[in-house]
C-alpha cells in the first residue's frame, strides 16, 4: 500500500474514479429501465446483485487486461468491393453490444408507444424476470468495461501499483453508483418524457459503439474510412436534451402551480 504514498497515485485513483461514474451513467439509465419493470420490492435487489456482479466481472478484466490489449490484433479480415476491415474481438465485442443497445432501446419505445399493459409482460414468472434484469443489467456492464478498462489502463500506464490503483477505483465507483442508481431510477420512471429521453440516448449509445467497431477495425466503406465520433458530442447532445427538458418540467410546474 505504499503506493498510496505518492501525489501521482491519488491523482489517478480520482480521476478514474471520477471517469469510471461519468461512464456508469449509461449503466444507471439502463438499470433504471430495466430494473423499472419488477415488482417495487425487486428493484433493490436486482440493482445490486447486478452492481455486485458487473464489478466482479469488471475486475475480472482489470487482471485479464493483457489479454484484452491483444483482442486488438485482427481476427480475420473481409475484402470486397465497397468495404474492407480488419475485425478484431475488441471490435466484434463492441459491434455486439451496440447492437443490443439499439434492439433494446428501440423494443422499449415500441412498447411505451404501443401502450403494451404492463400486465401482459410480468405473466412470466418473477424469478425469471429477476434474473432476465440481471443478466441484462451484468451484460450491458461487461459490454461498457472494454472501454472505461482500456482507457485506464492508458491512463495508468507507466504508474506503480497500477493495478491496484484501477481495482480500487472500480470499486469506488460501484459503490457509488449503488447508492444513486435507486433515485435515479424512480425520478426516470416517474417522469415518462425523461424515460423516452433516456431511451434516446440509448440509442445514441449503441450506435457510437458500433462506429467505434468500425473506426477499430479500420473499416472502409465506398472508399472512405470510418473516423469514431467524439465522445465530447455525445455528452453535450445528452446535456443539451436535458437542460431543455429541465426547463419544459418547470413550465409544467408554474402552469400548475401559477
Amino acid at each position: 500500500m505504499e503506493i498510496f504514498y505518492h501525489i501521482d497515485t491519488w491523482v489517478a485513483f480520482v480521476t478514474l474514479t471520477f471517469l469510471e461514474i461519468v461512464l456508469g451513467i449509461d449503466n444507471i439509465i439502463f438499470i433504471s429501465i430495466t430494473a423499472g419493470k419488477l415488482p417495487e420490492n425487486q428493484i433493490k435487489k436486482a440493482t445490486n446483485i447486478g452492481l455486485l456482479l458487473a464489478m466482479v466481472f469488471r475486475i475480472i478484466l482489470l487482471i485479464g487486461v493483457s489479454f484484452i490489449i491483444a483482442m486488438k490484433d485482427a481476427l480475420f479480415t473481409i475484402d470486397l468491393s465497397w468495404f474492407q476491415a480488419a475485425v478484431s474481438g475488441q471490435s466484434l465485442i463492441l459491434l455486439g453490444g451496440g447492437i443490443f443497445l439499439l434492439y433494446k432501446s428501440t423494443s422499449e419505445i415500441h412498447h411505451k408507444v404501443e401502450g403494451i399493459s404492463e400486465e401482459e409482460k410480468a405473466k412470466t414468472d418473477v424469478k425469471s424476470s429477476l434474473s432476465k434484469v440481471i443478466i441484462q443489467i451484468v451484460l450491458i456492464d461487461i459490454i461498457f468495461s472494454f472501454d472505461s478498462v482500456l482507457t485506464a489502463v492508458g491512463m495508468t500506464n507507466g504508474l506503480d501499483g497500477a493495478l491496484i490503483v484501477m481495482i480500487a477505483a472500480v470499486i469506488v465507483s460501484i459503490i457509488i453508483m449503488m447508492i444513486f442508481a435507486l433515485p435515479v431510477g424512480k425520478f426516470v420512471n416517474k417522469h415518462p418524457t425523461i424515460q423516452m429521453l433516456a431511451l434516446s440516448f440509448l440509442i445514441l449509445i449503441g450506435f457510437m459503439l458500433v462506429t467505434e467497431s468500425a473506426h477499430l477495425s479500420n473499416a472502409v466503406i465506398f472508399g472512405q474510412h470510418v473516423g469514431a465520433i467524439p465522445k465530447g458530442y455525445l455528452y453535450f447532445a445528452i446535456a443539451f436534451s436535458l437542460g431543455v427538458e429541465a426547463l419544459n418540467m418547470k413550465m409544467r410546474r408554474l402552469r400548475i402551480n401559477p
